[in-house]
Formats: structure tokens, C-alpha cells, sequence
């Protein structure tokens, strides 16, 4: 039988599949499902039934979008990460002792993804929800990229040019960030000042690379919260936020 036949080869499909519904802003038609997977049009069709009767997928007037049982696996996820589980009473305490919102990101595939957040919600004019993917080149992804070397920066620089989200959110000059990115190493957490939006600012730090993981903490609030003589002091908490994270994680959990 044909390697593409496998049962692994099928699965491969079933993952590639979900992938292009949680890429998409809606539902797609089948068509358009199957273009962007590259596979059949009676392939994928197979592949939606079968995720659909087990709640994978949904289907409406407009076509295919996730369903709601893979909200089942993003709740397991959530409460057994042992970095998500290292962080939770870090944030609550953080969020409660600035009174701003306190978010962890992980790096994925040159993005950051909200893991958890915590605090009062705030009226940034956008929403933040778990798992929202964002750039490494602007805010808090750049405590990120910090922890990089500057041959995978500029890497990573180069992809993000060639599909960059939005005007709103211009990629950088190779100069102008690697210069942040020293300043950043240098002070040990970020600033961001109406990077992403209008009014909204932060300070973020990464996780040590002592401790395994591609994570950082972010403390995030409106301009006036992030005074120039306090901001130091705010980047500094946030620093040791994201310490006391990597000290809170068992060992070896990410090997």
C-alpha cells in the first residue's frame, strides 16, 4: 500500500485541515479548505465529515469553522502546561500588586500565543483572548527575540516582511531592532509605547533561557499608567515576575 495511504498519512491530513479552519477569520467552503491543504476536494470532504461528527468542526450556511469540542483540549492544555501552571499565581499577584493586566506568551513558529492572562479587564479598544498569536517584531514579543541570536532574528525579521499582518503593524528596520533588542538584553525587559495601539503600553520579560522555555510575562495598561519615572521600576517586576516563573517549573518539564 502507498506510504500516502498510511494511517500516519491520514492523520498528517486531519491535522492540516484543522490547521487552515484556525488560521481562517470565518467559515470556508470546502473548496477553499481543500486549496489551502493542498489535498482532494473528495479527500477533505472525507476528512470535515469525520471531524465534524466528533465536534472537531462545525458547519453553517457559509461553510466549515473549528467546532466547539476543540475547546475541550485548549482547557486541558491550560491546566496541565507546567509552564501555564508555574505562572498562574505569578500573574494573579502581579496583576494585583500593579493594577494592570498581566499576560504569558510562548513562542510558536516566530509568533507569540497568550497562554494566560490575568487582572481587571481593561478597555484597550481590542480583545486579547488565550490563544491570540501575535508578532515577535513590536510589544512583548521582542522580550522574545531578545533571547535569540541575531542570525535567527534577522531570519525570523525577514519572514515577517515578506507576511506582515497589518500597516498598522510595520516590521522594523534591521537596525532599528536590533538596537532594542540590545537595549532590551542590556536592562532585562522591554517597553512598547503605542507599538500595536493607540494609547496601550507594556513591559515585558522573558522567562531565562537557563530554564528551558520560550516564554515571557507582560504587564500592559494605557499610556498614563507607564510614567517615565516609574516605568524602570515596573520593567524590574515584571523581570522578577518572569523569574519567579522559571523557578516555579519542574525539572525537565520541557525536554
Amino acid at each position: 500500500m502507498p506510504a500516502t495511504q498510511s494511517p500516519m498519512r491520514s492523520l498528517e491530513r486531519a491535522i492540516d485541515v484543522l490547521e487552515v479552519l484556525d488560521s481562517a477569520r470565518g467559515s470556508l467552503r470546502l473548496n477553499e479548505i481543500a486549496r489551502r491543504a493542498e489535498l482532494p476536494v473528495a479527500t477533505t470532504q472525507r476528512i470535515l465529515a469525520v471531524l465534524e461528527s466528533r465536534g472537531r468542526v462545525e458547519k453553517d450556511s457559509n461553510g466549515y469553522r473549528p467546532g466547539i469540542a476543540l475547546t475541550f483540549g485548549a482547557h486541558a492544555f491550560s491546566i496541565t502546561n507546567p509552564l501555564i501552571r508555574a505562572a498562574r499565581p505569578v500573574l494573579i499577584e502581579l496583576a494585583s500588586l500593579t493594577g494592570l493586566t498581566v499576560t504569558l506568551f510562548n513562542e510558536y513558529k516566530g509568533q507569540r500565543v497568550v497562554l494566560s492572562r490575568a487582572g481587571t479587564t481593561r478597555n484597550f479598544g481590542y480583545e486579547l483572548v488565550i490563544g491570540s498569536r501575535l508578532p515577535l517584531y513590536i510589544g512583548a514579543g521582542k522580550a522574545l527575540l531578545a533571547q535569540m541570536n541575531d542570525g535567527t532574528v534577522e531570519q525570523l525579521l525577514s519572514a515577517a516582511a515578506q507576511t506582515a499582518p497589518a500597516p498598522s503593524t510595520p516590521v522594523p528596520t534591521r537596525s532599528d531592532l536590533l538596537e532594542d533588542l540590545a537595549k532590551i538584553r542590556q536592562r532585562g525587559y522591554s517597553i512598547s509605547r503605542e507599538e500595536r495601539e493607540p494609547g496601550v503600553a507594556s513591559v515585558a520579560a522573558a522567562i531565562p533561557s537557563d530554564y528551558g522555555v520560550m516564554a515571557a510575562v507582560q504587564a500592559t495598561g494605557t499610556i498614563d499608567d507607564f510614567p517615565e519615572d516609574q516605568t524602570q521600576a515596573l520593567g524590574r517586576q515584571v523581570h522578577q515576575a518572569a523569574i519567579s516563573i522559571g523557578h516555579g517549573l519542574p525539572e525537565a518539564s520541557f525536554d
